[in-house]
């Protein structure tokens, strides 16, 4: 296996890692995905990566159940930098007003990764939205919905950001999505990212 295909896998390792290991709770494990400098910007949490870990720690330990489903990765690779971009599925359980529902919202996991001291690790995590569901646990249950709270949120997001919402979250309403311009950005800092520049991305 040549040197590049070997980066490849690490990045692999890295994103696979860093989902099994939120998900657990496993936080010692789960700082190692960050550099120092590392930075998330989610749905409910825009922040320097030990700051994101801590906000996940308080939210596992409320009780927040939020789950991370992984499909393929596609990995662009420059030197000792790489961009990222994971198939993926968020799931998340909560109650409305004593219903419980599960929402699956399904998009990307676009990561600015790279290899320091011989380690690979984020630099940036930025989700891409692509579309959204709400369902009952108990199929045909009436789920109360305030639509003029829904209607605030983008479609491709949208029951996710409700019940995060609901869940005392503060959710940002302009991530990128499948389509627009704030995706296209996305992905020019991305090309910045490995020409060696900095990204400069604010998310």
């Amino acid at each position: 296996m040549d040197a590049d295909a070997l980066r490849r896998l690490a990045v692999v390792e890295l994103v696979n890692n860093w989902a099994v290991w939120r998900d657990a709770g496993d936080w010692d494990r789960f700082r190692t995905c960050w550099h120092e400098d590392g930075r998330m910007c989610a749905t409910w949490c825009q922040a320097p990566a030990e700051e994101f870990v801590r906000a996940s720690m308080a939210a596992f330990d409320r009780g927040i159940v939020i789950l991370h489903f992984l499909g393929g990765t596609s990995v662009e690779l420059t030197g000792r930098r790489a961009i990222a971009q994971t198939k993926m599925t968020i799931n998340q359980r909560a109650a409305l007003d004593g219903v419980v529902v599960d929402v699956a919202c399904t998009g990307r996991f676009y990561d600015f990764v790279e290899e320091r001291d011989g380690r690979w690790a984020i630099v940036l995590r930025q989700p891409i939205f692509e579309k959204d569901r709400l369902d009952p646990l108990v199929p045909g249950t009436p789920v109360p919905l305030d639509a003029a709270l829904l209607a605030r949120f983008p479609e491709e997001y949208r029951h996710l950001a409700y019940v995060q919402t609901k869940a005392g979250f503060t959710v940002k309403t302009d991530m990128p999505l499948l389509r627009g311009p704030k995706v296209q950005a996305l992905y020019a800092a991305g090309r910045a990212w490995l020409r060696g520049e900095p990204h400069g991305w604010a998310g």
